[in-house]
């Protein structure tokens, strides 16, 4: 049996059950499957939310198909297993692109509900859960609901970012919308301060689809904060010279590195080279979709870079009522520790509202960040950020979460009882488990 793991490759899990499904009208009888069961995309998930430990996975990749597309409206079906990449290879050549992009293409459609995700536009356009039509829902006693905003509604918000727990998706309905071109019209703007990235954020949220800002997570001081900000627009070609479609070029991480590959020294080396690459310290570019959204992407494996031990991924979301305190904070303890990450995204989110009733986002400024595994030593660094974050108000995306306690959780997401109502009885995860244990009564 292939190892079935999550993307951060910690904790490591085994699953006494593997399930392949092939095909939505020959579905295998849930209520016959042990419990607890869970379904399994293509594990780009970073911690254990997609893991299930001396459990059953119902593995979905081959459930690929798209069913149907209305070209005048952009309305998509397709199964839940398709993958984001897919889609996208057919909707651009029509002129029409997915509302809601993460950081890698390689997710399934089915897990995007799952996990409710967000992309560089979250303050135009929300999460992927706002652009999604209707779907339908297997529950282990076999009975097929179709979800929408008016058919089965609480459902609907229920599976909406609520990690796998309330069935098997087999297809999903969601609108994708029209662009120019697959070609962004980008620019890179190196900033000083944290308070220059709030300013840009700002002054970018209005006239830009996209914004994102990588920051240098080994600046103190006044430096604290500084990175790279990145926004963009499809680019119209009634108004730029476009580039030809670049030929994709992906290459392998082709090992497991070493523990020494990334350590504070060679982070703090990569993330002063990274600063100051680019100059002038402004710059303007038409780029192809692909770089612009995915750099990662174009290596596969690049989890391997953390070694055999793994990753974890740290991203919080927090209001900006304080100026920023508490992401000043999350920086300055992370620099001192000496853990810094050399993948860390800093981004504002906006007040559209996710029909998921467990959904991360909220208004106010995320941070997401990469950690190789370090045993207690990551483990107590995160636990520190995650009391800045509990006492300013925010919460931790589940989907990239492998350690947070009970007790975080419950702070977070103190609606995650009402949410539980609605959890399908055979059907469990790794991260329920753990992030509930003690707390249900």
């Amino acid at each position: 049996m292939p190892a079935y793991q999550s993307w951060g490759r910690y904790p490591p899990a085994s699953h006494d059950l593997v399930v392949p499904i092939r095909w939505r009208h020959e579905l295998p009888d849930l209520a016959a499957l042990p419990s607890p069961m869970l379904a399994y995309g293509l594990g780009r998930s970073y911690g254990d939310s997609c893991l299930n430990r001396n459990g059953t996975l119902l593995v979905t990749d081959a459930l690929d198909r798209v069913i149907a597309f209305d070209e005048k409206t952009g309305v998509l079906r397709c199964e839940a297993g398709a993958s984001l990449a897919e889609l996208q290879a057919r909707l651009i050549p029509r002129g029409y692109f997915l509302p809601v992009i993460p950081g890698t293409k390689f997710v399934t459609v089915g897990g995007a509900v799952a996990n409710d995700i967000h992309g560089k536009n979250h303050h135009l356009r929300g999460t992927f859960g706002c652009h999604v039509l209707r779907f339908e829902l297997v529950r282990s006693d076999g009975t097929v609901l179709e979800c929408s905003p008016d058919d089965n509604e609480e459902l609907f918000r229920a599976t909406i970012g609520g990690l796998g727990l309330t069935g098997l998706i087999t297809w999903v309905e969601l609108r994708a919308v029209r662009v120019a071109s697959p070609f962004i019209d980008h620019e890179t703007i190196r900033y000083h301060t944290l308070d220059d990235f709030f300013a840009l954020s700002e002054d970018s949220d209005e006239g830009y689809e996209y914004t994102v800002a990588w920051v240098d997570t080994t600046a103190r001081g006044h430096d604290t904060g500084r990175g790279l900000f990145m926004r963009g627009n499809h680019a119209d070609p009634a108004h730029h010279k476009l580039p030809p479609i670049p030929k994709a070029k992906e290459r392998s991480f082709p090992i497991d590195a070493p523990s020494w590959f990334l350590n504070k020294y060679t982070v703090k080396a990569f993330n002063a080279l990274y600063y100051r690459k680019r100059f002038p310290p402004h710059i303007h570019e038409v780029v192809y979709q692909d770089p612009f959204f995915h750099p990662l992407d174009s290596v596969l494996h690049w989890n391997r870079m953390y070694g055999k031990r793994g990753f974890l991924q740290y991203q919080c979301v927090v209001p900006v009522g304080d100026g920023g305190a508490a992401i000043r904070e999350i920086l300055e303890r992370i620099a001192a520790s000496g853990l810094s990450s050399f993948l860390a995204v800093l981004k504002m989110f906006g007040d559209v509202e996710s029909p998921g009733m467990l959904s991360f986002p909220q208004p106010g400024v995320t941070l997401a960040l990469d950690f190789r595994f370090e045993a207690q030593r990551t483990l107590r660094l995160l636990d520190t950020l995650d009391d800045v974050t509990r006492g300013a108000g925010g919460r931790i995306y589940p989907a990239k979460d492998a350690r947070m306690s009970p007790q975080s959780f419950d702070a977070y997401y103190p609606n995650w009882r009402a949410f539980a109502e609605f959890i399908d009885p055979k059907f469990s995860s790794s991260f329920w488990r753990r992030v509930t244990e003690g707390l249900q009564s």
